[in-house]
């Protein structure tokens, strides 16, 4: 049986990687994306989605939108994270494929994941890899829901490795009360997967050009996402020619869980400080007095990346999408 699968996104490049790969293996069933506020305003996540749902003829997924701010704090602190104009944002507002003849859900994302997984007669695994927000507020809402979840698979945080700020990954950061609250809800299974994870599963230039070569619509459009994310980082942060593309790692997960290495630590996030908000603190130490409640991915194999990229959107995507 396949495993379903709700994807809770931002939807910029990553993301985008990450749900063509959620609706085309064949061991996943994506019943329902969710949109939220974060790489880019809630209006352009939820077209970007829909673009990308239409674009490799899965528009049957049905796409809600969600939370447009974080749950506590008055602004959205990323707005002027990144330069829309400027060569130095890996996503842009809009992505670079037709504009949707789909449109969203008259429900809402909370109300869909609070509906969904009360009347779930199996389990469903959660993987939201953007801001927390919407996640957080349907349990605030309804706490038992956590019952209904097989397992959480987290894009977000880092240890030694950060973005935003200092100490800070921008998806806790951006709503870091949200990610607190889904941290600490205790789901029987939690798997957070950090920077330190996806930035040691890096897609090359080469990659993308045999996406490229495939001429599958999920080929095209994830070599040209990630192409911008290459160019994006430009070496800067990372090897040349090579990017992080974080989310698919947590869909990749889902299929080959060899792909990362993970500790079982116990994880929260600093909400307070102005130095160090938005941080996820983990404790590493060997003799914590703290209960796990995370399993961490400290590292993650690009070659297996690679090879389900190229499976998933060449081969797979080919009879996939006719």
């Amino acid at each position: 049986m396949s495993r379903k699968v709700i994807l809770d996104v931002d939807t910029g490049t990553d993301d985008a990687v990450a749900i063509m790969f959620a609706a085309l293996h064949p061991d996943l069933d994506l019943i329902g994306v969710t949109t939220v506020n974060g790489n880019v305003p809630l209006e352009n996540t939820t077209d970007n989605t829909l673009r990308v749902l239409d674009w490799i003829g899965r528009s049957d997924i049905p796409v809600f939108a969600g939370l447009a701010r974080p749950i506590a704090r008055l602004g959205f602190p990323s707005a002027k994270h990144f330069d829309r104009d400027s060569g130095d944002d890996p996503h842009g507002s809009a992505l670079p494929i037709p504009e949707p003849r789909s449109v969203c859900q008259d429900t809402g994302a909370v109300e869909f994941l609070i509906e969904t997984l009360r009347s779930a007669t199996e389990q469903i695994t959660l993987v939201p890899v953007g801001p927390l927000s919407n996640i957080a507020t349907a349990l605030a809402i309804d706490p038992s829901l956590t019952n209904a979840v097989d397992e959480v698979v987290i894009m977000g945080g880092g240890h030694a490795v950060t973005n935003v700020t200092a100490s800070a990954e921008f998806n806790i950061w951006a709503d870091p009360e949200a990610a607190n609250m889904v941290l600490s809800a205790g789901f029987s299974r939690l798997t957070l997967v950090p920077l330190d994870a996806t930035y040691q599963a890096l897609v090359t230039r080469d990659t993308c050009a045999r996406l490229e070569e495939s001429a599958t619509p999920a080929g095209i459009a994830a070599s040209r996402f990630i192409s911008r994310r290459i160019d994006a980082y430009d070496g800067t942060v990372t090897a040349d020619d090579a990017a992080p593309v974080h989310d698919v790692v947590c869909t990749a997960y889902l299929v080959r869980p060899e792909i990362i290495t993970t500790r079982s630590l116990h994880v929260t996030v600093d909400t307070t400080s102005p130095l160090t908000i938005g941080r996820t603190v983990m404790d590493t130490r060997l003799n914590s007095p703290q209960k796990p409640n995370a399993d961490v991915a400290l590292g993650a194999d690009p070659q297996v990346l690679a090879e389900l990229l190229l499976d998933v959107f060449t081969q797979r995507g080919r009879s996939e999408q006719g």
